[in-house]
C-alpha cells in the first residue's frame, strides 16, 4: 500500500478542540494536511485553527457541531459540501464516557454517550466513507479504548460502546481492501486529556497513562507502515492487557477484571 501522502489530504478531525483530537490536527497539518475541525466549542476550535494556520500555513475549516443531536452527520456532511471540501481522511476521535454503576446511571446521560460514541460515529463514517474510498489515499481512523477489550464494572455501557467502535472498524478494515483506504481502529489507555472531567471516575489504570503526543505518535507511526493492521493499543501495557484478554478463558478475563476493580 502507498503510503499516504497528507500534502494531498483534508482531513476531518471529530472532537478537535481538546486532548487526542487538537494534537492530532497540529501533527496532521505538520504533515501538510489541509483540515476539518468538528466540535461543539467554537471558541476553542478557532483558536486551535489559528494557531495551526499560522504554524503550518494549511487550509483550516471550523465547523461546530453537536454530533449528539439527530442528523448530525448529515448536516455536517451538506455543510462541508457547501464550503466546495472533500473530505480524503477521517478521524473520528469525538466520545466521552461515565462512571457509575449502570442500575443507578442517568438514563439521559448514558443514551447521550451511547448516540455520540456508537450512533454518530456510525452515521459519520457512513456519510463519508464513500468519498474516502473513492479517494482511496487517505485515511479512516475510528477512536475506541483499551476498554474495548474487556467488559468494564462501573463503565458497562462506556466499554460496550468502545468494543462497538472496534468491532465495526475492524470490518470495515477488511470491506476497505483493495480500495487504498486505510482503516484503523485505536485504542489508547488512559490519557491527560479533558476526558476525566466528565468521566467521574479514577484516572489511572494497570495499563500506565499517557498523554495525547504518545498516543498520537503511536497513530501515525502505524498508518506510515507499509501495511497497517485494523487495530492498533496505545501503550505497551496496554497492549498486554488486550492480547492477554483475547487469549485467556472469557469467564477467567472477567472475573480478573472484576478483581482489579474491587483493588
Amino acid at each position: 500500500m502507498a503510503a499516504v501522502d497528507y500534502r494531498t489530504q483534508t482531513t476531518l478531525v471529530t472532537g478537535a478542540s481538546s486532548g487526542i483530537g487538537a494534537e492530532l490536527a497540529r501533527r496532521l497539518a505538520a504533515r501538510g494536511s489541509a483540515l476539518v475541525l468538528v466540535a461543539r466549542r467554537t471558541d476553542l476550535l478557532e483558536a486551535l485553527a489559528t494557531e495551526i494556520r499560522t504554524a503550518h500555513g494549511v487550509r483550516v475549516d471550523v465547523v461546530t457541531a453537536d454530533l449528539v443531536e439527530p442528523g448530525a452527520a448529515d448536516r455536517l456532511a451538506a455543510e462541508v459540501e457547501r464550503r466546495g471540501l472533500r473530505v480524503t481522511s477521517l478521524f473520528n476521535n469525538a466520545g466521552f464516557g461515565l462512571h457509575g454503576d449502570f442500575h443507578t446511571s442517568d438514563p439521559q446521560r448514558v443514551n447521550d454517550m451511547v448516540q455520540l460514541n456508537v450512533v454518530a460515529l456510525t452515521d459519520v463514517t457512513r456519510v463519508f466513507i464513500e468519498g474516502l474510498r473513492d479517494a482511496g489515499t487517505g485515511v479512516l481512523v475510528n477512536v475506541a479504548s483499551i476498554v474495548a477489550y474487556l467488559p468494564l464494572p462501573s463503565s458497562a455501557v462506556y466499554a460496550a460502546t468502545k468494543a462497538y467502535v472496534l468491532h465495526l472498524t475492524e470490518a470495515l478494515w477488511l470491506e476497505s481492501a483493495g480500495s487504498g483506504l486505510r482503516v484503523l481502529a485505536l485504542s489508547p489507555g488512559v490519557t491527560r486529556t479533558e476526558f476525566f472531567a466528565g468521566y467521574g471516575g479514577p484516572s489511572n489504570s494497570p495499563g500506565g497513562v499517557q498523554d495525547a503526543a504518545a498516543v498520537v505518535d503511536v497513530t501515525l507511526r502505524t498508518l506510515d507502515r507499509t501495511a497497517p493492521p485494523a487495530a492498533v493499543v496505545s501503550g505497551w501495557r496496554n497492549r498486554l492487557i488486550a492480547g492477554a484478554s483475547r487469549a485467556i478463558p472469557r469467564n477467567l478475563a472477567l472475573r480478573l477484571t472484576a478483581a482489579s476493580n474491587r483493588a
